[in-house]
């Protein structure tokens, strides 16, 4: 099914706008000020159009920072009328009681609220000064609205040892921990070497993982994780399968980790959604994508290879099998 395409992704990562007010060290799409080409409101609305009609179940929405945007809580609440289900991605800064109760009135929504730290010491170098407090407040807001929100972390060098400690601040608010997986892109790719998890990490969070089922990560880590945990959710990478990318100015990648030229297959300014799904090589390829080196490992039919943009940053190569695949750092450990 996957090498065939499905009709429609299941799910699509919008991101919204390039604008954003913080800076984050790693942000994956170098955000900070808005582009003069972002959709306007009506082109945003015909994409939610096209997205109900091809029955996308969810959209998660990102950025830059989604609530900056004027005209956003319009937007969502037309998506929603459209009976699109959204997941918002915040930095939370802007979440204060006035739109934290708007949002409790939202019931096609799920919020993730980004935190990269446990304290203010390892957090506010990454995402900025103060930020921390700032987001600490966000979520006491939506707790106390009763808003359905989890803890969003990137695992870095520097969260990895406070995952404790962010899962059980997240269940203070009655939310869940995601832990997102660090990728060198945008920013990422400065960041990387000071802020990428190292192998001995990645193997212990591996093994973490396998004792805190509630802990979501997505596709994140479809690479990195146990065969038992592996039977709850997708095995193999979802671009171009079951899910795709678009830009604040409409640009249509596989994932919002490939916004790279090589991976652009259309505009939705131009080009309708699914004319691209159905039609793109550059999808083709990716549902057809073997890494051959990786074919002979005992991994192979619950991983593929792994992460293909992990694989293009680190190598220029998506047929070039995921650096930080388990049967990997195992072979780099013991050597």
């Amino acid at each position: 099914m996957a090498r065939a395409g499905l009709s429609a992704p299941v799910n699509v990562t919008w991101e919204i706008t390039f604008r954003c007010n913080l800076n984050c060290a790693h942000c994956l799409s170098d955000a900070g000020r808005a582009s003069p080409e972002e959709l306007t409101d009506e082109q945003c609305r015909r994409l939610v159009d096209q997205l109900s009609a091809s029955k996308v179940f969810q959209v998660n929405i990102g950025g830059g920072e989604p609530f900056i945007r004027p005209g956003f809580m319009d937007l969502l609440a037309y998506a929603h009328q459209k009976g699109v289900v959204t997941c918002v991605s915040s930095n939370g800064t802007l979440i204060g009681r006035d739109l934290a109760r708007r949002l409790a009135r939202m019931k096609m929504l799920y919020l993730q609220v980004s935190l990269d730290g446990a304290t203010p010491e390892v957090n506010d170098p990454i995402r900025g000064r103060g930020t921390y407090q700032r987001i600490i407040q966000a979520a006491e807001n939506l707790a106390n609205e009763g808003v359905l929100f989890s803890i969003n972390t990137v695992l870095t060098k520097k969260s990895y040892p406070q995952l404790e400690d962010l899962r059980r601040l997240a269940g203070s608010f009655g939310a869940e921990l995601r832990v997102s997986r660090f990728r060198p892109s945008g920013r990422g790719k400065q960041s990387r070497d000071h802020l990428g998890p190292d192998k001995e990490q990645l193997e212990s969070f591996a093994a973490w993982l396998e004792g805190h089922e509630l802990v979501r990560t997505g596709d994140s880590f479809f690479c990195l994780t146990s065969e038992k945990r592996r039977r709850k959710g997708l095995d193999m990478c979802g671009a171009a399968k079951m899910t795709c990318c678009i830009s604040p100015t409409g640009d249509v990648f596989p994932c919002a980790f490939l916004q790279e030229q090589p991976f652009w297959v259309g505009n939705v300014k131009t080009d309708s959604l699914k004319s691209v799904w159905d039609h793109s090589l550059v999808f083709a390829r990716l549902r057809n994508l073997q890494v051959e080196t990786c074919v002979e490992c005992s991994r192979f039919e619950v991983c593929r290879g792994g992460c293909p943009a992990m694989a293009f940053h680190t190598y220029k190569d998506i047929n070039m099998p995921d650096p930080e695949c388990l049967v990997n750092l195992n072979m780099e450990m013991a050597s």
